[in-house]
């Protein structure tokens, strides 16, 4: 007897019926909208929820009664999830989910602005958004360098570790020399040397590649933490008072209203961040790198059939992304604080999400960066108006966001075809 084979887009079609992913998407929208026209609206306060242009309280601020705020974006927001279960066209469907998550944020915002104490129900929106891209920083250069490494086909989960080694190198040579700029060659040093341990053990050796990025995180604590209690800890001044970029303003650029003083009044690692994203982007998009890259990422055979050094390809683009993420590490210690015991806490796992959140794209990469960075200074936000929600659910709030973004905002999203693959020439 002959069968007849089904094409899996067929299958998947039947399988999923009515409840699509969209259709499930805005099912959860559609209860999140009715939750903060219900419970967020019946929350607030009559008191004015004021977002101010400026830094504090002070000059311009947009104004809305708290109640009525909280109530007017939940109903959009469960508008929006009734109409991505409606099934709105496939090329509405991102817009859409942006502008219903955007009202449900805005309604908490009205709730928690209006209900804060007196003399602090205000957001101030210049604050907020410098605070979203410091803290979107270390998340930016490490999803970057995830980018580098998983476009060429190598995984990288020492994101963590070329962090920690870059801000613990920065720190530790730019104390000892008193020069910011042997810190920031230092840190980049840093994070190139686990990403050489990376390539060397994952291309030559063909060592499990996920299983390699949790030893090289391990490594990178011990490593850093034993060196900080016998150096640091011991002679702090010597060897972890580093000197600090200042901020640099830009002409023009930092008069601009809200975006101005946020952006253009920062310390270098912001605008190196923004301008690798660019870089990187159109370098893989636009030239013959980045063609290259691409290729060994998806058909390493065909690529090396074309002339194309598979291996070398690799072994560059691993050592690359270590020292941008090494740079990503300085950004805490060169910019912000003294060097701690496994300081960065986390943030190279958030900048995988935010790789995966990103779809492998620079751009991308950025954009869930800074909603990343943005969960994390609403949290503080939150804890400095003394916010009803328990502080410890407050420290959780970045990582419940990278859960949920990745689990039910991603959907199935595909990684280069030859990731995490060794490549062994025939």
């Amino acid at each position: 007897m002959s069968t007849m084979a089904v094409p899996d887009v067929a299958v998947a079609a039947v399988d999923q019926g009515f409840w699509t992913r969209n259709r499930k998407v805005g099912l959860v929208l559609l209860v999140l909208g009715l939750l903060a026209a219900v419970l967020f609206g019946a929350l607030a306060t009559d008191q004015q929820a004021r977002f101010t242009l400026s830094e504090d309280a002070a000059g311009t601020a947009l104004e809305i009664n708290g109640t009525f705020g909280a109530i007017l974006f939940g109903v959009i927001a469960l508008a929006a999830g009734a109409a991505l279960l409606a099934a709105v066209p496939k090329r509405w469907f991102l817009l859409v989910l942006g502008v219903g998550l955007v009202a449900f944020v805005l309604s908490f915002l009205c709730w928690q602005v209006s209900a804060a104490p007196a003399g602090q129900n205000f957001m101030p929106l210049v604050n907020i958004i410098r605070g979203t891209f410091i803290l979107a920083l270390p998340l930016i250069f490490g999803a970057l360098a995830g980018v580098l490494c998983e476009r060429s086909g190598v995984v990288n989960v020492a994101i963590e570790g070329q962090l920690l080694m870059g801000a613990f190198s920065g720190a530790l040579f730019g104390s000892i020399s008193g020069n910011v700029w042997v810190g920031l060659v230092a840190a980049a040093i840093g994070g190139a040397f686990i990403s050489l341990l990376l390539a060397v053990f994952s291309i030559r050796y063909l060592v499990d590649q996920t299983v390699m990025g949790i030893v090289l995180n391990l490594l990178a604590v011990g490593v850093t933490g034993f060196l900080y209690e016998r150096l640091m800890q011991t002679n702090a001044e010597r060897y972890n008072s580093a000197p600090r970029f200042s901020n640099w303003e830009i002409p023009l650029l930092k008069d601009i209203p809200v975006l101005g003083p946020a952006l253009f009044r920062s310390n270098i690692f912001l605008y190196l961040g923004l301008l690798l994203v660019l870089v990187i982007h159109i370098g893989l998009f636009r030239t013959r790198w980045g063609l290259r890259t691409r290729s060994v990422g998806e058909h390493p055979t065909a690529a090396d059939t074309l002339g194309v050094r598979v291996l070398r390809v690799r072994y560059r683009n691993v050592l690359l992304a270590g020292v941008v993420a090494g740079i990503g590490g300085a950004s805490y210690t060169l910019a912000l604080y003294s060097f701690t015991k496994n300081m960065i806490g986390g943030k190279g796992f958030i900048a995988l999400a935010a790789l995966i959140f990103g779809r492998w794209n620079p751009t991308g990469a950025l954009l869930a960066a800074l909603f990343f960075g943005f969960a994390d200074q609403l949290a503080t936000y939150l804890g400095a108006i003394n916010s009803v929600i328990p502080s410890q659910f407050l420290a959780m709030l970045p990582y419940l966001a990278t859960i949920l973004a990745v689990a039910g905002l991603v959907g199935r999203v595909r990684a280069p075809a030859a990731d995490g693959k060794p490549y062994v020439k025939g």
